[in-house]
C-alpha cells in the first residue's frame, strides 16, 4: 500500500495526440496502463478490457509516431501498455475512425458487410487491427488472406469464427474512404511536432531520448523498474498488482532504436520492436518467417522488444533459443564516472552466458542490455565454451555474403552451407507460449558436422545451449546413426519440469523428436514443417 501511495502522490502528466489535437492527462502514476487512462480518465469505453494480459486483443489501439515526416502506425494492446510509454505519440481508438456524420471507416464497414461480429465485445479490437493493416498497406490494397491471418493472430473471437473477419480484411481495400474518416495526418503530425520534449529530471516515469542520458538515469536510480515494450511488466501490474515508485523506459533512446548492418553481423538495439527485429532476422534468413509470426500476436510484437525479451530471460521465451543457435552475443552498458565527468563502459558476452538462474543474470545494478549482435549467414557460431567461460567475449570472424538455405541431402550435400531451423511446440498455433522450443544451426564439410549450435527453451530454468548434444554431433558424419545418438544425448541433457503446458516426460520426448525432424528436413522432407501450411489449409482444419 505504501508503494502505491508513493506512486500516486508523485504522478506526472501524460501528453499525447488524439484526433489531431493534443491531450494532457494529469496525475498519471508510473504503473497505470493506457487502457486505464482511456476508459477511466477519458471515458473512451469502446476500447474493451478482456483478458488483461495482452492475449485476447479486445483492448487493441493503434499508435502513431512521426518517422521521417510521416506517420508510422502500430496496433498494440492497451491493457498491458504503461500509459507514459505513449507520451509524445498519437493514440487512435475505435471511437476515432468514423466520420462525424456517422459514416464508417472501411475497416468498420467491411466488418458490417461481411457479418464479422456477433456479441461485439471483441469487435473494437479487431477493427483497430484491421485499421492498422489498412494504414500500413496504403488503404487496404493487396492484403492476402495469409497476411490477414498472421496480422490478426493477436485478436481472439468466441462467436463468429474467423472466416467472416478474414473476409473483411480482404474486402476493406475495395471500399471507399468517406470524408472525415480515420486520421488527419497533417494535423496529427503538426500536433506531434508541437509537443514539447520532456526533460526527465527526477520524474517517476523516465524515458530518456539518448543512450548517455539513459545510462546516467540507470546509474542514478538502480532500483527503478526497467521497461521496454511492457509486454511482461504489464502483466505484473494487471495480474500481480505490482506498483513501481519509479520506471525507466529504454525505448526513446535514439541510438537503441536502430538495426545496424556490419559486414559480419547485424546489431539490434534494445529499443527495436520485435516486429522490426524479426524483419531484420528474416531478411537474412527467410526460413525464419513462419517462426517470426508465431512469436506472440502482432500487437505484442509491435510493442515488445527483442532486447526486453532477452533481458527478461524467461525459460519459455522463444527468442533466446533462436539467438543462441545463431551465435548471438549481448552488449551490456553502464555509465562510468571519470575525472572528465563520465563515459559509457561496455562488455560483451555470449547470450547463453548472460543467465545465472531462473530470471537472474550477470548484469550489474547499473547496467543495461543495449545491443544484440547476430552473426550474418556464413559466420560460424561459437562452439561450446568451458563452464567458466562467462565474461567478456568477442564475436568470431565471419565470411561475408549470404547463402540460401539448402537441404543437406545425403551425407555430402549442402557443403559449407548453413542449414538452420527453429521449432515451437505450443497448444495453440497462434499467439501462444511454448511448451518446448528448439533451434538448430549446422554446417557440413564432406558429410561431417563441421559446426553446430543448438538452443533450447522450456526444458531448464533458463534458455540454454545444448552443449552435450553439440559435442555428440560435432566431428561426426551426418547420418541416421549420429542423429540417433544425438537424440538420446539431447533427451538426457535436460531435466524439465511438469507444469500447465506440458509434462516433463512430454518435453523430453518432444525435444528428441524435434532433432529427428531436423534430420528429416535436412534430407529434403520439408513438407513435415509448418512452413508448408497456408491460411487456407489451416482454416479448413479449424
Amino acid at each position: 500500500m505504501l508503494a502505491r501511495m508513493i506512486s500516486r502522490n508523485s504522478a506526472q502528466t501524460l501528453r499525447f495526440v488524439r484526433r489531431g489535437q493534443p491531450v494532457a492527462v494529469g496525475n498519471v502514476a508510473p504503473e497505470r496502463t493506457l487502457l486505464e487512462v482511456l476508459r477511466e480518465d477519458l471515458h473512451l469505453t469502446a476500447t474493451k478490457e478482456g483478458c488483461g494480459e495482452g492475449d485476447c486483443g479486445a483492448c487493441t489501439v493503434v499508435l502513431g509516431e512521426a518517422v521521417d515526416g510521416q506517420l508510422r502506425y502500430r496496433a498494440v494492446n492497451s491493457c498491458i501498455r504503461l500509459a507514459h510509454s505513449v507520451d509524445g505519440m498519437a493514440v487512435i481508438t475505435a471511437e476515432d475512425l468514423a466520420a462525424e456524420n456517422g459514416e464508417l471507416h472501411p475497416a468498420q464497414e467491411a466488418m458490417v458487410q461481411c457479418h464479422g461480429s456477433q456479441c461485439g465485445f471483441c469487435t473494437p479490437g479487431f477493427v483497430m487491427s484491421l485499421f492498422g493493416m489498412y494504414q500500413n498497406s496504403g488503404g487496404g490494397q493487396g492484403i492476402t488472406r495469409e497476411q490477414a491471418q498472421a496480422d490478426l493472430s493477436g485478436n481472439l473471437c468466441r462467436c463468429t469464427g474467423y472466416r467472416p473477419i478474414l473476409d473483411a480484411a480482404e474486402k476493406m481495400g475495395s471500399l471507399p474512404l468517406p470524408a472525415g474518416c480515420g486520421v488527419d495526418e497533417a494535423a496529427t503530425l503538426a500536433a506531434l511536432k508541437a509537443l514539447q520534449s520532456r526533460q526527465n529530471g527526477d520524474e517517476n516515469y523516465l524515458r530518456p531520448t539518448t543512450l548517455a542520458a539513459l545510462l546516467q538515469q540507470r546509474a542514478k536510480f538502480p532500483k527503478a523498474q526497467v521497461v521496454a515494450g511492457c509486454t511482461d511488466v504489464g502483466l505484473w501490474v494487471t495480474k500481480l498488482h505490482q506498483r513501481f515508485e519509479r520506471v525507466l523506459d529504454v525505448t526513446a533512446a535514439r541510438e537503441l532504436q536502430r538495426v545496424e548492418n556490419y559486414p559480419h553481423h547485424i546489431a539490434i538495439g534494445a529499443a527495436v520492436s520485435l516486429t522490426d527485429a524479426f524483419a531484420a532476422l528474416v531478411a537474412e534468413r527467410p526460413q525464419l518467417q513462419t517462426f517470426s509470426q508465431r512469436f506472440a500476436g502482432l500487437p505484442v510484437r509491435n510493442a515488445g522488444t527483442l532486447g526486453g525479451n532477452v533481458a527478461n530471460g524467461s525459460p519459455i521465451g522463444d527468442a533466446m533459443p533462436l539467438l543462441i543457435a545463431l551465435g548471438a552475443s549481448v552488449v551490456l552498458m553502464r555509465w562510468k564516472k571519470t575525472v572528465a565527468g563520465g563515459e559509457i563502459a561496455h562488455r560483451e558476452l555470449r547470450l547463453e552466458d548472460l543467465y545465472t538462474g531462473y530470471r537472474t543474470n550477470v548484469m550489474r545494478a547499473d547496467e543495461l542490455l543495449c545491443w544484440i549482435k547476430v552473426p550474418r549467414p556464413g559466420a560460424p557460431s561459437p562452439q561450446p565454451s568451458p563452464a567458466s567461460g562467462r565474461g567478456s567475449q568477442t564475436m568470431r570472424s565471419a565470411n561475408e555474403g549470404k547463402s540460401p538455405p539448402l537441404p543437406l541431402a545425403g551425407e555430402g550435400g549442402g557443403e559449407g552451407r548453413e542449414f538452420m531451423r527453429v521449432y515451437k511446440i505450443s497448444k495453440r498455433f497462434d499467439d501462444d507460449i511454448s511448451a518446448v522450443c528448439l533451434a538448430v544451426q549446422m554446417t557440413l564439410n564432406d558429410g561431417v558436422v563441421q559446426q553446430v549450435s543448438i538452443g533450447t527453451g522450456g526444458v531448464a530454468a533458463t534458455p540454454a545451449r545444448a552443449r552435450q548434444t553439440e559435442a555428440a554431433l560435432l566431428g561426426h558424419r551426418w547420418n541416421a546413426d549420429t542423429v540417433m545418438a544425438a537424440t538420446a544425448a539431447l533427451r538426457a541433457e535436460f531435466q524439465p519440469i511438469s507444469d500447465m503446458r506440458a509434462s516433463a516426460a512430454y518435453r523430453q520426448t518432444v525435444l528428441g523428436n524435434l532433432l529427428q525432424r531436423f534430420w528429416l528436413e535436412s534430407q529434403g522432407m520439408n513438407t513435415i514443417n509448418l512452413d508448408s501450411l497456408n491460411a487456407a489449409t489451416l482454416e479448413a482444419l479449424a
